[in-house]
């Protein structure tokens, strides 16, 4: 009774204890989750990436591609390509934006305005809006297209933003390098040094022996000779984070089962074919191939060997059988035959308009005031075809116009798009038609026609034998069994060999790792393998590429930084082992005398000259890439003998006979050699050595693993 009376008193206590452990309890589980959720992509000297942002620029650039390649549809490659391209361009302007900072560099609205309409636009600017017929840049179209830019579709503003600020971001550039290549002098006496690098002359003779000559058992190389050279090349060991894989693929085909059914479908579809009328079967292509209609012209020769003869003799109408190949079913439908010219020439003006394909941005004319332009030059050019030359160059939109003033040449019959081609078909010699094409309307003129042939257009149905979803789950199952059943990377490797699957590896994957073996959808693969809780000898489960199943295993796990000096023996055993030859040889070579002769009679060495050397040079008598020893000849004072010098593939012994300068340096004028010295300097801080050297010191956590 006495604890329970105690307990009582102090209830009010207790609640407060309990409470208070209760809040921390959970509150220490909400701040430990939130620790553990990064919403970053990435930190770059303490500025945050959110994936927000990240996923938004990503985003914009994905759609500039699809508009410059004209298609919807991007491939993982190019989809991985761009988020690339898209972490290093916004690392590079936090970087680059304190830079600018930093040093009060800016672009302001009047240079920008300059850039743009000034008397010196951009490059760019210019090459945008240069008239295509006189190859001119046209100011006023400038002053035009952005007076009307509220009148463009949104997404054409977004393009012109963006190129704006690709503007200013090249116009801070080019500052930041001219600072840097301005801090640089060149002084006279580092001028005279590249001078008598380049072209003074040494003599030395010198006795060589080969490393390789030695052979490897007769040094015995210690853990301290290891560690001795990793010490000393530590910086070309440092990596990013990697890991080593070893996997299996195991691709989805279709099973007999599914071909003999992709069979019976296509003996339907060849009686559906040869049963509608000429006018649907281009729709009844649409609809049921996996290759699109092709109605250009073949000759013979340019179809399928399983067709190519009998179309030539068959009559419109007629149906093939059936043929098997590459996985796929065919069966084709003669359409038409003719006889057409092989080969065709015409003239042409286009007239484009504003959304037409690849139509230059400054053109801002309507479809509609295109086809009245064009019907306009049409009737001056009935009446005076001769006049097609000078108003090319005046109206044309093909830049070609310039030179050829709207001639084409001699083409062959289907490789212009098909409108144009069947209108240059259609209209007899120094007739003159117009034709629509997604380029704009063409006012064409046709010079001339050869050697007609005989071809044939025929609908090509192509009907590609897919897996089944059996066929899907029997190739999972067969992956899973793998994966579920293989607990260690033994088990792996025996398994896969009982179940007569190949094993595959594949080395040194990185986190923005996007391709294996052909295999662009891997990255679940590659987070998998970067997971903290992933150990080497892991196996993972079963990860879709589409189309096939992969199951993996790390082999090897290295962290960013510096490997530890075993992951890195196999890589420098041969460089170790010929150094501790080179020493052993040296000290043979040591004890054999200190002059060339002594040297060469004990160690049974000829004495080799070369009397031409510069300190420029990759090679010393007919020894290549031995830096050492050529620095060791300009080192020495004449008639000096070194001790011996251990090189790339030889050790060495020299004496300097003299060095025999090329010019009189007090007299001449070195200002060629400050200029070369000085582009070089601007080839380098142009090629964006400033910038590696300012990301390579920054501190950047890059986060992209957890996300993509």
């Amino acid at each position: 009774m006495a604890a329970i009376g105690t307990i009582r008193k102090h209830s009010t206590l207790l609640v407060v204890v309990i409470g208070v452990a209760l809040a921390a309890f959970v509150l220490g589980d909400f701040i430990k989750r939130r620790r553990t959720r990064d919403v970053n992509i990435g930190v770059v000297d303490g500025k945050e990436i959110t994936v927000m942002e990240f996923n938004n620029r990503y985003e914009q650039y994905l759609e500039n591609t699809k508009q410059q390649k004209q298609t919807s549809r991007i491939s993982e490659a190019e989809q991985a390509r761009i988020r690339i391209q898209t972490w290093n361009q916004m690392v590079r302007e936090i970087l680059m934006g304190e830079e600018y900072k930093e040093l009060g560099l800016d672009v302001t609205a009047d240079e920008l305005y300059d850039m743009i309409q000034g008397p010196n636009p951009h490059p760019l600017v210019v090459q945008s809006f240069t008239d295509p017929n006189t190859g001119k840049f046209d100011r006023n179209k400038v002053i035009q297209y952005l007076q009307n830019l509220d009148n463009y579709p949104p997404e054409a503003k977004q393009r012109w933003i963006e190129f704006e600020k690709y503007l200013k971001e090249d116009r801070l550039r080019q500052k930041f390098n001219a600072l840097i290549e301005k801090g640089y002098y060149v002084p006279k006496a580092l001028a005279i040094k590249e001078y008598e690098d380049t072209y003074d002359n040494a003599s030395t003779d010198f006795v060589a022996k080969k490393i390789s000559s030695v052979p490897d058992s007769v040094v015995n190389v210690t853990e301290e000779d290891y560690m001795a050279y990793y010490d000393k090349n530590k910086e070309k060991f440092k990596t990013d984070a990697s890991r080593d894989l070893k996997f299996v693929i195991i691709k989805v085909v279709p099973s007999q089962k599914d071909i003999q059914k992709a069979k019976k479908d296509i003996i339907s579809l060849k009686n559906e074919l040869a049963k509608i009328d000429a006018k649907d079967v281009s729709r009844f292509i649409k609809v049921n191939s996996d290759v699109p209609y092709d109605s250009s012209w073949k000759e013979k020769g340019q179809l399928p060997a399983e067709i190519d003869s009998v179309m030539f003799v068959e009559k419109p109408g007629y149906v093939s059988d059936y043929w098997f190949k590459n996985n796929k079913y065919h069966v084709a439908r003669l359409m038409a035959v003719a006889e057409r010219p092989d080969s065709l020439r015409a003239a042409h003006i286009l007239i484009a308009y504003k959304g037409a394909y690849r139509a230059n941005p400054a053109i801002d004319r309507s479809k509609e005031e295109a086809k009245k332009l064009a019907d306009s030059l049409m009737t001056v050019l009935k009446k005076n075809p001769k006049k097609l030359e000078s108003l090319a160059q005046k109206y044309s939109d093909d830049p070609s116009a310039r030179t050829n003033k709207g001639d084409l040449g001699w083409f062959k019959d289907g490789r212009m798009v098909p409108s144009f081609n069947e209108a240059v078909v259609n209209t007899k010699v120094n007739g003159v038609t117009i034709a629509e094409t997604p380029y704009g309307y063409h006012i064409i003129e046709v010079l001339g026609k050869k050697d007609p042939v005989k071809k044939v257009k025929v609908a090509e149905l192509v009907f590609e034998v897919l897996p089944s979803n059996e066929t899907y789950q029997t190739t999972f199952a067969l992956a899973s069994k793998l994966a579920t059943e293989a607990k260690t990377s033994e088990e792996f490797d025996k398994k896969a060999k009982d179940m007569g699957l190949q094993v595959m590896t594949q080395p040194k994957i990185r986190e923005i790792t996007s391709n294996i073996r052909g295999y662009n959808n891997v990255r679940p693969v590659v987070r998998w393998a970067f997971k903290d809780n992933t150990e080497v000898g892991d196996v993972s489960g079963v990860f879709d590429l589409d189309g096939a199943y992969m199951v993996a295993v790390v082999t090897g796990k290295a962290d960013k930084g510096y490997p530890p000096l075993e992951d890195v023996k196999p890589y420098i055993e041969r460089a170790v082992i010929n150094l501790k030859k080179g020493n052993y040889i040296a000290s043979l070579m040591k004890n054999a005398g200190t002059d060339l002769e002594s040297i060469a009679s004990k160690m049974k060495l000829s004495i080799d000259h070369d009397n031409s050397l510069t300190f420029k040079d990759n090679q010393i008598g007919t020894y290549n890439n031995q830096y050492k020893a050529i620095g060791t000849v300009f080192g020495l004072d004449k008639g000096e003998v070194s001790k011996p010098v251990v090189d790339k593939s030889a050790v060495f012994v020299l004496k300097q006979n003299f060095i025999k300068s090329s010019a009189d340096k007090a007299k001449k004028d070195y200002k060629n050699i400050v200029k070369k010295i000085e582009k070089q300097i601007s080839q380098q801080v142009n090629s964006d050595l400033p910038y590696n050297a300012i990301e390579k010191s920054s501190d950047i956590v890059d986060n992209r693993i957890k996300f993509y």
